[in-house]
């Protein structure tokens, strides 16, 4: 029965679909172990807003996050005993300020998790859509290198200041950048900051997702082959995710998934988990392993 990190809903993203609970309720039909409410932190400056979100203010944004929160904790303890919820947040780095905002969320919710993720680079969203990755680009021409090895490596960097000031013990889509730029040429210069960022994780032991929903654009989960090799000739500990925005999308290309970890062996997945069945004060997030991950009828399923 494996298990996901990382999901949204249309209740409390606006580029998502369908309500939390209904998420919930199909993961439990499709018999997740563990699933993971990891709804995105909130943005503090109407220039961070996306289209769909014109009509809001960032307040706004903290006030739906406040109410994920109580929601998701109702579902915790609604569905505790047919499946275990965790509760976080995905994070970002658009300003200095991001990692000290995403601190105090954690300290103020007292959040089970948190998967450390980045979406903009420039200050400019870079998978959101085409154009504006194109923009994140133009900000990034050089005299050096050229503009794609340029925001390649401040994505990285981006990345790995998340990496030490918050330490998720889930990496997101660790090389989403890839997303419009599938083929890019991966450098030493580029390489260096990549197995930097590996080894800081495998330092601390977080765990690298390899997420589903890169099969939507590119032809492998995230991260792609090659990445994925190097996290696992650094001893990196592994992990799934659906990164789910429907509840039709829970468990998404899961069957896919499937392949690629057999095309790597990768036969031990890790995994949070929490007792909720302690009182609150005593329950700590801890990192399991599940053995034979190949061999289970989890994946006989229709996903």
């Amino acid at each position: 029965m494996p298990f996901s990190h990382h999901s949204h809903s249309g209740q409390f993203c606006e580029h998502a679909k369908g309500k939390l609970e209904e998420i919930v309720k199909e993961a439990i039909k499709k018999k997740f172990l563990v699933y993971g409410l990891s709804e995105h932190c909130p943005r503090y400056r109407i220039q961070d807003l996306y289209p769909e979100e014109s009509h809001l203010q960032p307040s706004d944004l903290s006030k739906t996050f406040s109410e994920f929160v109580m929601e998701a904790r109702r579902l915790q303890e609604k569905y505790k005993s047919q499946i275990t919820l965790l509760v976080g947040l995905e994070s970002e780095n658009i300003t200095n300020s991001s990692t000290t905002e995403i601190q105090n969320l954690i300290s103020q919710y007292h959040l089970d998790y948190l998967v450390g993720s980045v979406h903009h680079v420039h200050e400019t969203p870079i998978d959101f859509d085409l154009e504006t990755f194109e923009i994140a680009l133009s900000k990034s021409e050089g005299n050096v290198n050229s503009a794609e090895e340029n925001l390649f490596a401040s994505y990285f960097d981006a990345q790995y200041q998340i990496l030490k000031d918050l330490k998720p013990m889930v990496v997101g889509h660790f090389d989403v950048i890839r997303i419009y730029r599938p083929n890019v040429e991966l450098t030493d210069f580029l390489y260096k900051k990549i197995e930097r960022n590996i080894e800081f994780v495998v330092g601390y032991g977080g765990l690298f997702e390899i997420n589903s929903a890169g099969f939507k654009k590119l032809q492998c989960a995230y991260p792609q082959r090659d990445i994925l090799k190097l996290i696992i000739e650094k001893g990196g500990k592994l992990t799934i995710s659906d990164d789910c925005h429907s509840p039709q999308s829970v468990g998404m290309n899961y069957h896919e998934l499937y392949d690629y970890l057999k095309e790597f062996n990768i036969n031990e997945l890790y995994y949070l988990d929490i007792d909720l069945e302690k009182p609150k004060e005593d329950r700590k997030v801890v990192v399991k392993v599940m053995k034979n991950v190949l061999e289970l009828d989890f994946w006989n399923g229709k996903f």
